[in-house]
């Protein structure tokens, strides 16, 4: 298919997926209601001919790390030849990015011919619901875009379709399909309100994508929520790989320098097999390093099933792999990073790999989250890290914190406030011009607390300094 499509038409494709009920923008209070219901996703799919049924499917789950093992498997699998699709959300700028084939996003004339295969069946299903009172509402956005991505890797004839879980898994609208591999890549608290407050409740519902006989991979290692995963998995004749027993790994930190870029690299030792040792990671940090190990033991399933991958080809996608966002570095001298973390756990590996990896001082917070997180506990690990703080408001979605209350949780972490008042920003333009303001070359700029305001904040850095390219002019301050 061409790349160019009417603008009208894709105008209209965009409006009707946005005119969806999108939790993306407005989360239920429970992830138990009825909006969550396989059954009308499975409908859906049966009226678009089931394109699920024509694709060899790896399903990963998880707190934090998906997103990024789903990436690094499919660069490692595009490195050996085959046509590799991924479905990943959320997206950075366009709903296309959610939905790429060997990294390349599917392009919008595409994207506008599966919402015309897909909207009368949709439209279909809502005046069903409209006339029926045991349906609580029609297709959601998000399971519309899985169908659009099944639909699409079917169509492109894929070798491999690799499925990132939107929340949780038992009931995520990715879970209607039946892979050759599992995998679970973490549990941590987050989406506490639909999942449970417990680890272990959290695991059970991210467990829920295992598989009766279909092997499982799981980089848990939380003791209890080891037990759940376990006990599934045992229960539904699921081979279970753990981290720790099955597969181990070590990993070396680059040497923090604000020239020349310094590589990470890690082993990966399976209990079976040849270890791989010394490969170059692209992506920082050690929970990455943890996020390749994941990505690596799936590679091992999946050869137990016939499909072949050569140690070249996992070095070149180790070291190729992107992922836009997660602590990427946009800029160097002053170093930029930006950052989707959202949750506590994520703000600490956060942490972790700027101590590690990124030098600069003064060191530049700007932050922005949403309502439902815990704000309080990644504000009260990062706050004290960071000589100024910049509190801003994402404009595109309407679940962002306002400042002032964001301000309200700074003033409250404990001991961190002492001479660092923040700065209120409320949108990420002011919030750029702030950071442009006191910014050295020798600075530390990190954008962080939320998917959405790491994307409307990256596009703005970037067409303001470029990427990887010295900023040219600063002021001091």
């Amino acid at each position: 298919m061409s790349d160019s499509v009417c603008p009208s038409e894709y105008a209209n494709a965009i409006e009707f997926l946005m005119g969806r009920l999108n939790f993306e923008r407005v989360p239920p209070k429970k992830y138990r209601k009825r909006e969550y219901k396989l059954e009308r996703m499975r409908y859906l799919l049966d009226r678009l001919g089931n394109p699920q049924q024509r694709l060899r499917i790896v399903h990963i789950a998880g707190t934090k790390g998906k997103g990024s093992t789903t990436a690094t498997l499919a660069a490692i699998s595009t490195a050996t030849g085959m046509r590799v699709g991924a479905f990943m959300s959320p997206h950075l700028d366009r709903v296309e990015q959610r939905i790429a084939i060997n990294g390349e996003p599917c392009s919008p004339a595409d994207l506008v011919q599966l919402v015309a295969r897909i909207r009368p069946v949709a439209e279909a299903m809502d005046c069903q619901v409209s006339a029926s009172a045991n349906e609580s509402r029609g297709p959601t956005y998000f399971e519309l875009n899985t169908a659009l991505a099944l639909l699409h890797f079917a169509d492109q004839h894929v070798d491999l379709a690799i499925l990132e879980v939107g929340m949780g898994g038992r009931l995520d609208s990715t879970n209607v399909c039946l892979p050759i591999c599992s995998a679970i890549t973490s549990i941590s608290y987050d989406h506490m309100k639909q999942l449970g407050n417990t680890l272990e409740e959290i695991a059970a519902e991210k467990a829920g994508i295992i598989k009766q006989g279909i092997p499982v991979v799981s980089g848990v290692t939380a003791s209890g929520a080891r037990r759940v995963i376990a006990e599934v998995a045992a229960n539904r004749h699921a081979n279970l790989v753990q981290v720790g027993e099955d597969f181990k790994w070590h990993y070396y930190p680059p040497a923090k320098s604000g020239g020349e870029e310094q590589a990470a690299t890690f082993d990966f030792e399976p209990s079976a097999g040849q270890p791989l040792r010394g490969a170059r990671l692209s992506l920082l940090g050690r929970h990455q390093a943890a996020n390749a190990a994941v990505a690596l033991a799936i590679v091992g399933e999946l050869e137990k099933q016939g499909f072949a991958f050569d140690e070249e080809a996992i070095r070149r996608g180790l070291a190729d792999v992107r992922c836009p966002a997660r602590i990427e570095l946009v800029h160097r001298r002053p170093n930029i990073v930006v950052d989707a973390a959202h949750n506590v756990a994520s703000v600490e590996a956060l942490l972790t790999v700027l101590d590690e990896c990124v030098s600069g001082r003064p060191r530049i917070l700007v932050f922005a989250s949403t309502r439902g997180k815990d704000v309080a506990g990644m504000l009260q690990r990062l706050v004290p890290e960071f000589d100024r703080i910049i509190l801003t408001r994402y404009q595109n979605n309407p679940r962002a914190i306002p400042t002032d209350q964001l301000a309200a949780i700074v003033e409250g972490v404990s001991g961190a406030t002492v001479g660092k008042v923040p700065a209120i920003c409320h949108d990420p333009v002011a919030a750029w011009q702030a950071v442009r303001q006191v910014i050295t070359p020798d600075a530390l700029v990190c954008i962080t607390g939320s998917f959405f305001i790491a994307a409307e904040m990256r596009d703005i850095v970037v067409a303001d300094v470029g990427n990887s390219q010295p900023v040219i002019s600063v002021s001091g301050g």
